[in-house]
């Protein structure tokens, strides 16, 4: 019999219940949980190698979510019918828990750790994502494994003026923010999210809102804990040590370190100086071993000698900017590198713009497509098409570095996203036809080239003639804190990321945010804390604003000549049969003679007909013949018609696409005439006015003489004593 599962449930708002239950599943692992709310139930594992790998220096830790179709009463559809790798939402999700997790490990364990999360049951309403890092700690909670704190966290959106948390799918499409935060009982750990331009005001009333419900979800966690009786964590091996040998790297490099980091070296002539002063640490040790020539350091003295020497330029660093409040490149804390920006850089793109940032440089593109070009965006829950996509690609020589390339990283997927969504919130809506993809090539990087591609992806929409109202920009901030002091760093080096204890990127513009990311490296940040970095990144965010507006202050009135010219119609369902015609006719036949592109489909109980050309008068042709299927002609419009045959009693005219109408002889001149012949032929395009219909066939009246000067002595027709007419309307 198995054994009878343990359970937590609590509320997290609006009667809304979670319900945390081990003991039942995956009992083989060191912790396993499923988290319930309605019908969305995650399973949650996490295992540990007891011991760490033989030399391991950094702590492996690897997490993955995963949905399954099944979950959803799917089959999927790729070829094999089967979950292939993770898609850019799972790599998101798992990037989400992941970024929270890894700060709650000691710095000395090294024991490679892997968490899987499955979605295996879902629910239309209920996104799985907020809980899933739930699941991942909770499942940490009642294993062995060692963490420091247990961490959750929570979806915030804000709906009609009210913050929510945890809201439904429905609720979410009428949200202007939405951003999910995790969180200790005491400290914010990680930010992410999007909004309309809300204040900073308005973000730190949602992380506040947001930590309390979290708070809730981690004293559920220890109630679960305490339930199932977790006394302790496991002991682990710790990496040797030797502090003689720090002493001595310390005495030896610490001077000469602390001069290439006042030096203001570029990132490369740095790197090169502190890895010269590496070469004589290690000569110096080899004498003071009293090695020979040719001889090398034993491999753990080789091996300490590496971190302690890593760790004293990471203690250097921070201490001078800390205590001097200078960094790496000689900037104060506030001022952000030099900017250089350029659009229309590339002839054959439809928008291009080049942003560099001191070493940090974005080329951007961006490609205007059809509604047939649009990015289907497949989950267990629900497949949806997206009209605005940007990929981001950060190749090797980006860092001058030889690397395989392996296809896009979960970093890529990572920053391309924050781009994504902070320019997203620009993007024209409604009856906007393009589908447009943004791709941002980091071609150098020494920090923060997301928010490069962020200020190149709003250039270059606005080089493309995408009607943007606002620029976005977007810097990206640092921490360092040591005791009781802390500095905050506007737009960070990479050397800087590294060493410091946040990286946190805002985007915005000149009214509000649109986009943030903040990653935690110690053990939270608090509130005070957060809102001077919020105050300083609108400073800097500002700067770079007033730089986007010289180089292009609005977007260009319309595309570029050789761009893709695309107009979009809707018209009455009624019409779409017509505008397709049988077995797709009238729509073959439009495409063939005008060389566009027409795709038409039904939309909100109406037909949506996007017309597609890189040919302007192709396209103002192809509108005009479709506007024609679907006008209701009035009388007293005056048209162009055609003449498509004569009869003794007058000519049949297409005054309309697919729309004929007679003009009777009597019509046809002030004149009398008793036959066309000589005066009108077929083909013939003539001026006419629609002057009634036949009330009983209701087919068309036209006048063409109504148009011609009236000589003088003859009276006005009578129009209503018009002969009854033949033939189509």
């Amino acid at each position: 019999m198995l054994q009878q599962p343990i359970r937590k449930t609590f509320d997290i708002g609006g009667g809304r219940m979670v319900t945390i239950e081990t003991g039942r599943l995956a009992r083989q692992a060191d912790g396993a949980v499923t988290v319930s709310m309605g019908n969305c139930m995650i399973l949650a594992t996490v295992v540990a190698n007891r011991e760490p790998k033989e030399g391991q220096s950094f702590f492996p830790l690897s997490v993955d979510y995963q949905e399954k179709f099944a979950a959803a009463g799917r089959i999927p559809g790729s070829f094999f019918k089967r979950e292939a790798r993770l898609n850019d939402y799972e790599i998101l999700t798992s990037r989400l828990i992941d970024r929270a997790l890894r700060p709650l490990f000691p710095e000395d364990y090294l024991c490679e750790v892997q968490v899987l999360l499955s979605l295996i049951s879902s629910d239309p309403e209920i996104m799985p994502d907020a809980m899933a890092c739930l699941a991942a700690s909770a499942a940490l909670a009642v294993s062995d494994i060692p963490i420091k704190e247990i961490i959750s966290e929570v979806r915030v959106s804000r709906i009609n003026g009210e913050f929510v948390v945890n809201p439904t799918r429905s609720q979410m499409e009428k949200s202007d923010m939405d951003f999910i935060i995790a969180a200790t009982e005491k400290n914010l750990m990680m930010v992410e999210g999007e909004a309309q331009e809300c204040s900073e005001a308005d973000l730190c009333k949602a992380l506040e809102i947001a930590h309390d419900a979290i708070r809730i979800q981690v004293k559920a966690q220890e109630e679960l804990r305490d339930l199932v009786g977790v006394k302790g964590k496991r002991e682990y091996s710790k990496p040797a040590t030797d502090e003689s040998l720090k002493e001595k790297v310390y005495a030896f490099a610490k001077q000469k370190v602390y001069e290439v980091a006042k030096g203001k070296f570029s990132k490369h002539e740095r790197s090169d100086k502190f890895d010269a002063i590496k070469v004589e640490l290690v000569d110096f040790l080899k004498k003071d071993l009293n090695l020979g020539e040719g001889e090398s350091l034993p491999d753990l003295t080789k091996k300490l000698t590496s971190t302690y020497y890593s760790d004293l330029q990471y203690d250097v660093i921070r201490d001078m900017i800390l205590n001097e409040k200078v960094r790496l490149d000689g900037r104060d804390l506030e001022t952000v590198r030099p900017l250089d920006m350029e659009i229309d850089v590339l002839p054959s793109p439809h928008g291009a713009a080049l942003f560099t940032r001191g070493e940090t440089q974005s080329l951007t593109t961006v490609t205007l497509g059809t509604p047939l070009d649009e990015l289907l965006v497949e989950s267990a829950a629900k497949s949806v098409d997206s009209k605005f996509f940007l990929h981001y690609n950060f190749p090797p020589f980006s860092t001058g570095e030889v690397k395989m390339m392996r296809g896009q990283s979960r970093r890529e997927v990572g920053h391309g996203n924050l781009a994504q969504r902070s320019l997203k919130q620009m993007m024209p809506t409604g009856d906007f036809p393009y589908t447009v993809r943004v791709v941002s090539d980091i071609l150098e990087s020494n920090g923060s080239s997301s928010m490069a591609t962020v200020c190149a992806g709003s250039l270059a929409l606005m080089d493309a003639g995408i009607p943007v109202p606002k620029h976005v920009s977007g810097v990206a901030m640092g921490l360092i804190t040591k005791d009781d002091k802390y500095a905050i760093l506007t737009d960070i080096l990479g050397d800087e990321d590294h060493l410091g204890d946040m990286d946190f990127k805002v985007t915005g513009t000149k009214d509000g945010i649109c986009g943030v990311q903040m990653d935690i490296k110690v053990d939270g940040l608090k509130m005070e804390v957060m809102q001077q970095a919020l105050d300083q990144a609108k400073r800097g965010r500002m700067h770079i604003l007033d730089a986007m507006y010289k180089c292009i202050p609005e977007a260009r009135s319309d595309v570029k000549p050789h761009s893709p010219r695309m107009v979009k119609l809707f018209i009455d369902k009624e019409f779409i049969g017509a505008v397709i015609g049988p077995g797709g006719k009238v729509i073959q036949e439009i495409q063939r003679e005008t060389g566009t592109t027409v795709n038409l489909e039904e939309v909100n109980n109406r037909g949506e007909v996007s017309i597609f050309s890189t040919n302007k008068e192709a396209v103002d042709k192809a509108v005009s013949w479709i506007k024609g299927i679907v006008a209701v002609p009035q009388v007293g419009d005056v048209y162009e018609a055609t003449v498509k045959s004569i009869m003794p009693f007058g000519a049949f005219v297409e005054f309309l696409p697919g729309k004929q109408g007679l003009v009777h002889i009597s019509e046809v001149s002030w004149k009398r005439l008793e036959t066309l012949e000589g005066l009108v032929h077929e083909g013939d395009v003539m001026k006419v006015k629609l002057i009634g219909t036949d009330p009983k066939s209701g087919k068309f009246k036209l006048s063409r003489k109504i148009l011609m000067p009236k000589p003088e002595g003859q009276g006005q027709p009578r129009q209503e004593q018009t002969p009854p007419q033949e033939g189509a309307n």
